[in-house]
Parts: structure tokens; C-alpha cells; sequence
């Protein structure tokens, strides 16, 4: 099932179901207010139930909303998709598919490095954003005014609990300055970490199948009237399983419920491209919706 969180006008968040192009509000009796995903994971904790057997015994109420319609940039006078988690961290994964692997070793000065990382043992994970740097649906994503060479990196999000339980599916974007990075790898942090540098969405996920082998992801960045990017992965080609990325992001490391895993990317721009402000950038699965955010230059 998607769930999807709505801004009501009158009402604030409220968690929906995506049924049939609809939304429909969810309602339980033990949780009136239904305003954020955590709050239905702690419903489903404290029933000890899988929040697919919880997802049962809400209602829907009223007719809904068409999700075409929420589908729009936010305004607080008309209901609109909003972030679907707020997550208190989003850490990353590199280097898990043989593209980015491709990539990284094509903008960086250190040689090696990424083949190292690509064959290892041990994953590269590092911290990508708070809540506070990232943005939902149809709110413009960051490219570094200091960087002359940003481009998206869409990648499959993993919802997590405390335990590193798997709680749902997203779709996340990494905006990522290659240019600094390729200057010298200890820039990461720059490259990756900076005011909305990443958007997540545009819905989540719930299901009890693990979703790696077999979701396909795209992305599309259109310049005006033209299409200037179009690539496609599927998730079967992730080199490391899930379950083991989340292993070591929790090695030594306590992370707080609703903390997002970008599992990394298989989708990156040519070489010769670069996002300029303007540009709409997609990223879609069928099973989770499109993501859409326009791209603005940020100080």
C-alpha cells in the first residue's frame, strides 16, 4: 500500500491511503489525528501488529482526494502532498551499482579509491541530510552556487526504525556538487550536505516483499519544453543487499526512528551535464510515484 501525507488547509498533516488515484484520510480510533508516519508506526507497536495488518483496520474517510490533484507545488490554501517522512537523518550508500562506481572514478583525482570501495567488504555510508535540508514533492531541490557541476543521483529510500527494521519504501534524490568532490574526496560533506540537498517522495511504500530485486527506477530532467536527461535502473543490479547496508549503518551507531538509507544510484547524467536552475527533475517507480522538484541555486 502507498501512503501518502496531505496538507489539509483547516486541518494541518494527515496520513492518507492511495487507492484507485485517490487519497482517502486515515482514521482509527486510538489515533484521531493521523499526521505523520511515526505516529502509525507507534500504533502499530503498541497493537503488535505489522503495519500492514494495522493499515487493515483504519477506515477511509470521505471521498478523498485525487492525487493528480495534490500533486501540485504547496500553497497553505489547497491540500498538496507534503514530505512523507520527516526524517531526524538521511545517510547514503555509495558506490553500489557499477554506474556510480563509473562515475566516481571519472570525476575524482584519487585513483582507486572507488574500485576499492566497490569490491570491499565494507560500504560506504555517510551522512546526507536532517530534516531540515530535505524537501517533499514539487519543492525546489539545492544546486551549490559554488559548484558548477551538480547533478541528481536517484536512489531507492528505506525507511527505517530504531531497530533498523525496515518500516517502507521512498524514492530520494541526492543532489550532488561532482565537482567538488572530484577536487578531493575529503570534500564529501560539501558535495553532498548543504540547504535542500535532497527531496524525498513523493509517497511510501508499505509491504511485507523486500522491494530490491525488482523495482524499476527512472529519471527525467526537462530544460523548458525539452527533455535533456532520461536514464533508467533496476534494483536488481544493486551490488550490496539491503539488509546488509543497514548492518553496518548501525555498527556502532544509534539511529533514531524514521531515519531514510539511500541505497545509492544506478542513474547518472553524462559527463558533460550539469542541473541548471529551471530544470524539473522526475524520478519515478511505478509501485512508490513520481517525484518531482524543480532545481534553484541556493548560497
Amino acid at each position: 500500500m502507498r501512503i501518502a501525507r496531505v496538507w489539509v488547509p483547516g486541518q494541518g498533516a494527515r496520513l492518507g491511503a492511495c487507492e484507485d488515484g485517490q487519497v482517502r484520510l486515515l482514521v482509527h480510533a486510538d489515533a484521531p489525528v493521523l499526521d505523520s508516519f511515526e505516529v502509525l508506526v507507534q500504533l502499530a507497536r503498541r497493537t503488535r501488529r505489522r503495519l500492514t495488518e494495522t493499515l487493515q483496520h483504519f477506515r477511509r474517510e470521505g471521498p478523498g482526494f485525487p492525487y493528480r490533484d495534490l500533486d501540485r507545488p504547496p500553497s497553505p490554501d489547497v491540500p498538496h502532498l507534503l514530505l512523507p517522512v520527516v526524517p531526524p537523518e538521511v545517510w547514503a550508500a555509495g558506490v553500489t551499482y557499477e554506474r556510480s562506481r563509473e562515475a566516481r572514478l571519472a570525476e575524482t583525482t584519487t585513483v582507486g579509491i572507488y574500485d576499492k570501495v566497490y569490491e570491499a567488504e565494507r560500504p560506504e555510508l555517510f551522512l546526507k541530510a536532517t530534516a531540515s535540508r530535505c524537501v517533499g514533492p514539487n519543492v525546489p531541490v539545492g544546486i551549490r552556487a559554488d559548484s558548477r557541476w551538480t547533478v541528481p543521483e536517484p536512489e531507492l529510500g528505506v525507511v527505517l526504525g530504531a531497530e533498523g527494521e525496515v518500516l517502507g519504501y521512498t524514492l530520494g534524490n541526492d543532489m550532488s556538487a561532482r565537482d567538488i568532490e572530484g577536487e578531493n574526496p575529503l570534500y564529501l560533506p560539501q558535495t553532498k550536505i548543504y540547504r535542500a540537498c535532497c527531496s524525498l517522495g513523493p509517497t511510501v511504500l508499505v509491504t511485507d516483499e523486500p522491494v530490491e530485486g525488482r523495482l524499476a527506477l527512472w529519471c527525467r530532467i526537462r530544460r523548458g519544453s525539452r527533455e535533456v536527461f532520461r536514464g533508467d535502473v533496476s534494483t536488481s543490479r544493486l551490488r550490496r543487499p539491503i539488509a546488509e547496508l543497514v548492518a553496518y549503518l548501525r555498527r556502532a551507531n544509534d539511529i533514531p526512528p524514521m531515519t531514510v538509507l539511500l541505497t545509492g544510484t544506478g542513474i547518472v547524467p553524462p559527463d558533460e551535464f550539469a542541473c541548471e536552475e529551471g530544470d524539473l527533475i522526475e524520478i519515478g517507480a511505478e509501485e512508490i510515484g513520481v517525484l518531482r522538484n524543480p532545481a534553484v541555486r541556493v548560497t
